[in-house]
């Protein structure tokens, strides 16, 4: 009898394994050999993440587009959607993530992570973007989840993919192009951030913790402001907070001409002269020679040859003085004058990097061109 009961029980036990195995399944390759695949990509501080599958043409030329990924909507006899997208991949629905808010195409799109579907068109796109991110497919797309539709216009391809992918193009500063590629078809859409609000805010947060214990940190958000010529006023703060916060300012050249900087720009010309007067007696022979150059490439001419010959008179007939008084006299249309100085540093050249600069520079220079 116990004999009996306990091959019984072994047998129900079994039966229930293989049950719940045959269920779960074992993980393979996805059905019909279609890859998984993510791409991600920083678009100023945002990060833009896509995930997806990735159908192959397999020798399916000219039968991909309005006949495998079909025309609009389609009924696809199975699921609750009569009127369903193409599912912008294989398998599970494509997925996209922005971490920030951003624009798609000029209409914005809350930071999430969205359903990506296409309703296909020969000469029109229309992009899904959907609150539901978890269903299999577009078999149960509800257009009332739509977070977002824009219309784009497809692109020929001048080459073959045999497998679609995701692919980021036209990187800026503030913006990327976000393709969907596959077979000789592209699909593209524009994303759009506010960088320089981001950034701004990034720096807000990021002084309020460890990362704000250092007058660099300060320095580093002022020099932002002042390159890009914007939120003056907060800049001239971190520029102060640099030079004196309790426990963490410093006050240096790179500080102090960080201040004058932004001082000079906000048009307190005095008070940008006054900081200057301060700075330059405790500066290395380097940093005013950089602090010079980013002058000049702020087109502020003057104030980059005063600052290029209080350094020559400082440290005479160096190499690094001679090569800023070259540049000096170039900004100025001197060209005559910066050839004497340039063939000075030529024969103080200290490698073969500065010697072949000089050599590319020196040309320019006799044909009455700017160097800088």
């Amino acid at each position: 009898m116990t004999k009996a009961i306990l091959a019984g029980g072994l047998l129900a036990f079994l039966c229930l394994a293989t049950t719940q195995s045959s269920a779960q399944g074992l993980t393979t390759l996805p059905d019909g050999g279609n890859k998984k695949a993510s791409v991600s990509e920083r678009v100023g501080l945002t990060d833009v993440t896509i995930n997806y599958d990735r159908p192959a043409v397999k020798g399916r030329e000219g039968q991909i587009w309005g006949k495998l990924v079909p025309e609009g909507y389609t009924d696809q006899g199975f699921g609750t959607s009569k009127a369903a997208p193409w599912r912008a991949g294989a398998n599970e629905n494509t997925t996209i993530e922005f971490s920030t808010d951003v624009t798609v195409e000029g209409k914005p799109l809350p930071a999430g992570k969205y359903g990506f579907f296409v309703a296909y068109g020969a000469s029109n796109c229309t992009l899904i973007f959907s609150h539901n991110t978890t269903s299999w497919g577009s078999f149960f797309y509800d257009p009332k989840e739509d977070a977002l539709r824009v219309d784009v216009k497809p692109q020929p391809l001048d080459k073959d993919i045999e497998r679609l992918h995701y692919v980021f193009t036209d990187q800026k500063e503030n913006a990327a192009t976000v393709a969907l590629e596959w077979e000789k078809l592209s699909i593209p859409f524009k994303v759009e951030v506010d960088y320089p609000n981001q950034q701004l805010a990034s720096f807000r947060r990021e002084l309020r913790n460890n990362k704000g214990f250092t007058y660099n940190s300060y320095m580093q958000a002022a020099q932002w402001c002042a390159t890009r010529n914007t939120d003056l006023q907060e800049g001239l703060t971190w520029a102060d907070d640099a030079i004196s916060l309790p426990f963490i300012g410093d006050k240096n050249f790179q500080t102090l001409s960080t201040k004058a900087q932004i001082l000079s720009l906000l048009n307190r010309k005095d008070e940008a002269d006054a900081t200057m007067k301060e700075a330059l007696p405790i500066a290395k022979e380097q940093e005013v020679h950089q602090y010079a150059r980013q002058l000049l490439i702020q087109k502020r001419t003057k104030e980059a040859f005063d600052a290029f010959q209080f350094n020559y008179n400082k440290h005479p007939n160096d190499f690094t003085t001679n090569m800023g008084m070259a540049r000096a006299y170039s900004a100025t249309g001197d060209y005559k004058k910066a050839l004497e100085f340039l063939k000075k540093a030529q024969a103080q050249a200290p490698d073969t990097i500065n010697k072949n600069n000089i050599a590319t520079l020196l040309p320019k220079l006799e044909k009455g061109q700017d160097i800088n």
